[in-house]
C-alpha cells in the first residue's frame, strides 16, 4: 500500500507545532509527512530544502475573518498599471536578477544539448527572494526577534515538445526513479545581491541537471508507452499558453519592531490571568517574498507579495486530562489591516475566556445529525470535501481517486450552490484575501474560474499540465519555494441562491432536529483545520477538527459549549446534504499545504445547514496537568 494523500486546513502559529508537531519542509522524504494537514497559520517561509521528489501529495489550508462583496482586478489591468521595465528604479536589484536569468536562459536555449540529443523546447526559470520579520512573547516576555533573508532557484527543463515531452503522465516533471535518491542534486541557494555571474552560476549548474535528467526521463517514458496502457495517452504534455510580462512597484514592509515588541509582550501578559493556561503565545510574522520568471516562450516577470500576520495562540488541560489548544489569527496586505493595541488587548482577554471555558465544558459522544456550519468552518468543508479534488493534476494521476474526472456538464452539488475560484480577487469587503495574486508561478495571468454552477460541474483547477476536456491553464499553476507548480486553489468563493437570515436558518436546524427524532443538533462555530484522502490508497474521506462546537437543545433552542469532536465524512454524500446556506459570508485566510508546498489560500463561504454530518472523538493524549502552578500565580508574586 503506497503512502496517504491528505489535504489539509488549519491555524496554527508560524513555527509552532501543528495537531502532530512542525510539518516538514516541501522536499522531505515519504516518510516525513503523516498525511495532508492544514493550519490555520503558516509553516517557515523559507523553505529548506530542494524541490520535491516522487513524495505523498500534500495539501492544507491556513485563513482568518471577513464580510463579503465583490471587485476583480484582473491581471491584464495590472499590466497596464505597471508596464514591462517601466517600474523599477535605478540601483533596483530585482532588475540584476532579471538581467541575470535573461542572460543564462539565452544561453541554454541556444546551446545546450548533447551530441545526438534533442535540445530542450522550453526552460523556465524561477527565483524568490524571502525577507520575514518574526516577533513573538510569552507571558509578558519577548522569546522572538528576527529577521531571515534568503533567495532560492529553480530551473524546469523539458525536452520533447509539447505533445509529448519527458514530464510523467500523471503531469509530474519526472516519474518515480528509485536512482534519484542517488542523484547529486544542485543546490537551490541562490547568491544574495545583483552580481550577475554569481547568479547566472546557480542556474548554470541546475540547468545541466535538469537537461540530464529531462533526457533520460523522456527515454524511459517512451519505453514504457511500448508495454503500458495510459488511460488518456492523446492528452499533449503541456499547454501553450501566451507569454506575460509584468515588473510590480517595489513593496517595503514598514513596521515599528519597538512599538510591536512592547506590544505583543502587554498581549502576552493578558495570560497570566488564567494559571491553568501553561503555554501560550502571541507572535507577529512579516512575510515579504519577490518572485522572478523567465521562460523561453518569453515570459518576463518580477512579482511582489507581503502578507503580515497576527497569531495568539493558548493551551491548556481539562481536568480529564484533555489537551485544549485555542487561538486566533488576523491577516493582512498592510501593517494598519492588523488590530490596534487595544483591540488586540481585547483579543486576547477574550481568548483567555474562551479557553477557560472550552476547560469546564462537557465532553461530546460520537454524533450524527442536522448541523450548523459558520463560515469558517464552511470554508473548511468546501476545501476539504471539494477543492482538493477539483485540482487539475489529481484527474489524470491513477493513484487519485479521481472522484470528479470526467464529470464536467454533470451535477455534482444540489443545485443551488455553486463554486468558483477567483485569484484576481484581492479583497472583500475590508479584508485583503491571501489567494490573490496576478500571474501563477508558472508565468499564468490568472483568472476567475467557476467550477461549479448551479450544482453542474463546468472546470477545474489548472496549471499547464493538460486536463480531459479542459486543455488550457487557468492560472492556477502555483508552487512553494522551488518545488514544481501544479493546480492549487487560490480564493475559493461559495455562493448559494438558497439563502437565509441567521436566525432563519437556526429555526431550519431546530425543525429538521425535530424531523430526524433528535434530542440536539450542533453548530460547529469555529475550526482548527481538517484533512482529506484522495488516493486510491484507502477510503476517499475528509475530517475537520472543531474547536468550538455548541449543542443545541431541540426543545428550547439554549446552546451548550462542548469538546472533544471532530466531524468526518465523504465528500459524494456530505456535498450533497446541504440544506440552505446562510445569507452573509466569511473569510478564512491561510495557507494550503500540498504536495508542490504551501501556498496562500482564501476562502469565502457563508453558514450552511447540513441535514447529517457525524462527529467521532477526537484523538486524545490524556496527561496531567502541570503539578505546581506557575511562578505569577503563587502568593509571593502576587504581592510584589
Amino acid at each position: 500500500m503506497g503512502p496517504l494523500k491528505w489535504w489539509t486546513l488549519a491555524r496554527e502559529s508560524r513555527g509552532e507545532p501543528g495537531p502532530a508537531g512542525r510539518l516538514p519542509a516541501p522536499g522531505s522524504s515519504p516518510s516525513a509527512w503523516d498525511g495532508n494537514r492544514c493550519y490555520r497559520e503558516p509553516v517557515p517561509a523559507i523553505p529548506t530544502r530542494p524541490p520535491l521528489r516522487p513524495t505523498p501529495l500534500v495539501l492544507g489550508l491556513w485563513l482568518a475573518a471577513f464580510a463579503s462583496a465583490c471587485s476583480t482586478s484582473h491581471a491584464a489591468q495590472a499590466a497596464e498599471k505597471a508596464p514591462h521595465g517601466a517600474a523599477s528604479p535605478a540601483g533596483d536589484t530585482r532588475l540584476s536578477v532579471l538581467k541575470a536569468l535573461k542572460t543564462e536562459l539565452a544561453r541554454s536555449q541556444e546551446k545546450l544539448r548533447l551530441p545526438e540529443e534533442p535540445g530542450p523546447y522550453f526552460i523556465r526559470y524561477l527565483v524568490r527572494d524571502y525577507h520575514e520579520i518574526d516577533l513573538a512573547a510569552r507571558f509578558g516576555a519577548l522569546i522572538e526577534d528576527s529577521q531571515q533573508t534568503a533567495r532560492h532557484a529553480s530551473v524546469e527543463v523539458r525536452v520533447g515538445d509539447y505533445k509529448f515531452d519527458n514530464t510523467a503522465d500523471d503531469g509530474a516533471a519526472h516519474g518515480f526513479d528509485m536512482d534519484d535518491f542517488d542523484r547529486y542534486d544542485p543546490p537551490i541557494v541562490a547568491p544574495l545581491g545583483g552580481d550577475l555571474e554569481a547568479i547566472r552560476g546557480a542556474l548554470w549548474l541546475q540547468t545541466d541537471a535538469q537537461y540530464k535528467r529531462a533526457l533520460s526521463s523522456l527515454h524511459k517514458k517512451r519505453g514504457k508507452r511500448v508495454t503500458e496502457v495510459v488511460e488518456d495517452e492523446t492528452l499533449p504534455s503541456f499547454s501553450k499558453e501566451p507569454p506575460t510580462r509584468q515588473i510590480d512597484p517595489r513593496l517595503v514592509p514598514t513596521l515599528n519592531r519597538a512599538t510591536w515588541a512592547t506590544r505583543l509582550e502587554s498581549a502576552s501578559q493578558r495570560f497570566k490571568r488564567d494559571p491553568k493556561i501553561f503555554d501560550a503565545t502571541v507572535k507577529l510574522n512579516v512575510s515579504h517574498q519577490v518572485r522572478t520568471v523567465v521562460t523561453t516562450e518569453g515570459t518576463e516577470l518580477v512579482n511582489e507579495r507581503l502578507i503580515y500576520g497576527l497569531h495568539l495562540s493558548a493551551t491548556t488541560r481539562a481536568d480529564d486530562g484533555l489537551l485544549i489548544s485555542h487561538g486566533k489569527s488576523y491577516y493582512g496586505a498592510q501593517e494598519s489591516e492588523l488590530p490596534d493595541e487595544a483591540t488586540l488587548l481585547l483579543a486576547t482577554g477574550a481568548l483567555v475566556e474562551e479557553v477557560a471555558a472550552l476547560r469546564r465544558a462537557p465532553m461530546l459522544d460520537p454524533y450524527n445529525g442536522p448541523a450548523i456550519l459558520l463560515p469558517e468552518a464552511a470554508g473548511v468543508f468546501f476545501h476539504e470535501a471539494l477543492g482538493h479534488r477539483l485540482e487539475g493534476e489529481r484527474q489524470n494521476s491513477n493513484s487519485e481517486g479521481a472522484t470528479f474526472k470526467g464529470q464536467v456538464g454533470k451535477p455534482i452539488l444540489p443545485t443551488f450552490i455553486s463554486v468558483f475560484d477567483d485569484p484576481t480577487l484581492g479583497k472583500v469587503g475590508p479584508v485583503s484575501l491571501n489567494g490573490h495574486y496576478d500571474f501563477d508561478d508558472e508565468g499564468v495571468a490568472s483568472r476567475p474560474v467557476t467550477l461549479v454552477e448551479d450544482g453542474i460541474l463546468r472546470d477545474y483547477l489548472k496549471s499547464r499540465t493538460p486536463v480531459k476536456d479542459s486543455l488550457h491553464a487557468n492560472g492556477h499553476g502555483r508552487a512553494e519555494g522551488t518545488a514544481d507548480p501544479i493546480g492549487r486553489m487560490a480564493n475559493t468563493i461559495v455562493r448559494s441562491k438558497k439563502q437565509l437570515p441567521y436566525p432563519a436558518l437556526k429555526q431550519l436546524l431546530l425543525e429538521e432536529i425535530k424531523r430526524q427524532g433528535k434530542d440536539f443538533g450542533l453548530i460547529i462555530a469555529d475550526i482548527t483545520g481538517g484533512q482529506t484522502n484522495t488516493t486510491t490508497y484507502d477510503f476517499q474521506a475528509f475530517k475537520g477538527m472543531p474547536r468550538i462546537v455548541y449543542r443545541v437543545d431541540a426543545a428550547t433552542g439554549k446552546e451548550t459549549l462542548v469538546r472533544g469532536v471532530e466531524f468526518v465524512g465523504t465528500p459524494i454524500g456530505s456535498l450533497n446534504r446541504i440544506v440552505a446556506a446562510g445569507n452573509e459570508a466569511g473569510v478564512f485566510n491561510g495557507y494550503c499545504g500540498a504536495e508542490s508546498g504551501f501556498v496562500p489560500v482564501s476562502t469565502v463561504a457563508p453558514a450552511l445547514l447540513i441535514s447529517e454530518i457525524e462527529l467521532q472523538r477526537s484523538r486524545r493524549a490524556l496527561e496531567r496537568a502541570p503539578i505546581l502552578p506557575p511562578p505569577w500565580a503563587m502568593p509571593e508574586a502576587k504581592q510584589r
